[in-house]
């Protein structure tokens, strides 16, 4: 889901590493030309990623005394289902040149250029990336656990305040996208609340923070609700919701069920479900939504007419706006009564029916990488932001999550992500990503004026920059340096 806080350390009970690389495969890999090199768009210049760095040791070949573990074979027929190695990677098409989005970073290394990576490297991704599916029965339990509690809490919400009768259920984030790694620990519920008549004020320069108000009078029922000048308050709203799923989460049975402490800037409702020998988590995000039309901020966003079509994206444009409780930290004043612009029921259309060809990924279709994509990048910040909370704790999934869906339309076609291509594709992405760091510019994917990347951390960007170019050159030591 779009938040602004990412869950590093929890995630890494129940995580595999990768087996360890073997001598002779790091002495091949070191010799590649290719090393460092990420096919994109723009100058027809070769550009290569810096050197690898002297902060961290390559992750040291296989010991005798321990032999690498076989991958896990996923079920048949899975979108996620990994074919053969192949003892080459097929040569990657150039792509054609996709319609600028604002402020979108160049990618300056042309994809002819790059010769495929070793046979071993990509075989190794395959490795990590089957570790990363969940496996099926701790997911139907995880599921049915939080499905048995959130619909208790939302007939018990309708039922005790008449304000909240109308509120719908609505399930978003990486485990209903399909791209949850590790456990099935985090689940995000947004709760949404229909309105009508309203008007949305830009709160800031972002074009994604508003202020709601209504054009007509209201049902008593919201005017608790109202501050002096008329905006909707999201802090009292949540405060709210926050005390009723506190009463209510006494009444379930079965389980224990209790709410999390009040994280600051956080819009959601944390639930904790004890589920021996962990827990698990499940965010609960008040949500309006409201037949609106998109505000002038999202004009020039969502640019997926060469990936998705342009009858998709006039369709998506026609959804409702939705909009969460969360609070501006650029007001001068704090006064908890902003909403921020959700996309996430869009983001997940789009992730769950990511082919340019209609029949992508399904049962009789060729099949992508665009997930497993996703699930490396996510796996790769999760373990460096282990290693590094401080200096990368603002860095979040979204932030990998938006570099992956712009790759989409600077790649748009499905043989540019080829399931036998993975490690061609999941470097392609990182290339993206790193000259996102370099020069501090991550446009938000639906509001170009957007940048994630505030200019205020551009030391951090750097860090993390560094940091993934040593793994892009030395083999991703990361994902298995203490085996």
């Amino acid at each position: 889901m779009d938040r602004a806080g990412g869950r590093g350390a929890r995630a890494r009970r129940g995580t595999r590493p990768a087996a360890p690389r073997s001598r002779g495969a790091e002495k091949g890999a070191a010799r590649s030309p290719s090393r460092g090199r990420v096919a994109g768009e723009g100058s027809s210049a070769v550009a290569t990623l810096p050197a690898p760095q002297t902060d961290g040791r390559p992750a040291r070949g296989g010991r005798s005394a321990r032999r690498a573990p076989a991958a896990q074979e996923l079920p048949a027929g899975s979108a996620d289902a990994l074919p053969a190695a192949r003892s080459r990677a097929p040569a990657a098409r150039a792509p054609a040149a996709p319609q600028s989005v604002a402020a979108e970073p160049d990618v300056a290394v042309a994809a002819a250029s790059r010769r495929p990576p070793p046979a071993s490297d990509a075989l190794r991704l395959r490795e990590v990336l089957s570790r990363l599916s969940l496996p099926r029965e701790d997911v139907s339990e995880a599921s049915n656990l939080v499905n048995k509690a959130v619909s208790h809490l939302v007939q018990a919400i309708r039922g005790k305040d008449s304000f909240f009768s109308s509120i719908e259920l609505h399930k978003a984030g990486s485990y209903y996208e399909h791209v949850k790694i590790s456990e099935p620990n985090e689940f995000d519920i947004m709760l949404v609340m229909p309105v009508t008549n309203i008007q949305l004020d830009e709160s800031d320069d972002t074009g994604a923070y508003y202020y709601v108000s209504f054009k007509r009078s209201l049902k008593a029922g919201w005017l608790k609700f109202l501050e002096e000048d008329g905006k909707l308050s999201a802090f009292k709203m949540l405060q709210a919701l926050r005390e009723t799923i506190k009463q209510e989460v006494k009444n379930i049975k079965d389980m224990e069920v209790t709410v999390a402490r009040k994280k600051a800037g956080s819009p959601a409702i944390t639930l904790q479900i004890k589920n021996p020998p962990s827990e698990i988590s499940v965010d609960i995000i008040l949500t309006l939504k409201a037949q609106h039309s998109w505000p002038p901020s999202t004009q020039g966003g969502l640019k997926i007419e060469k990936w998705l079509g342009t009858k998709k994206r006039t369709d998506f444009r026609l959804e409702p706006v939705y909009l969460v409780a969360k609070q501006n930290k650029r007001e001068k004043v704090l006064r908890g009564n902003t909403w921020r612009l959700s996309f996430s029921h869009i983001e997940k259309k789009m992730i769950n029916n990511h082919g340019n060809s209609k029949t992508c990924c399904e049962s009789n279709g060729l099949k992508c990488c665009r997930k497993g994509c996703l699930k490396l990048l996510k796996f790769l910040l999760q373990q460096l932001k282990m290693k590094h909370p401080k200096e990368l704790e603002k860095f979040c999934s979204y932030h990998v999550k938006t570099a992956f869906l712009h790759s989409c339309i600077t790649w748009p076609n499905d043989t540019d992500w080829h399931l036998g291509n993975l490690d061609h594709a999941f470097q392609q992405c990182l290339g993206f990503f790193v000259d996102c760091l370099q020069k501090s510019q991550l446009t938000h994917f639906f509001i170009p004026q957007y940048n994630l990347l505030s200019l205020e951390d551009k030391a951090r960007h750097h860090f993390l920059s560094r940091k993934i170019s040593h793994e892009l050159n030395n083999g991703f030591p990361v994902f298995h340096e203490n085996y």
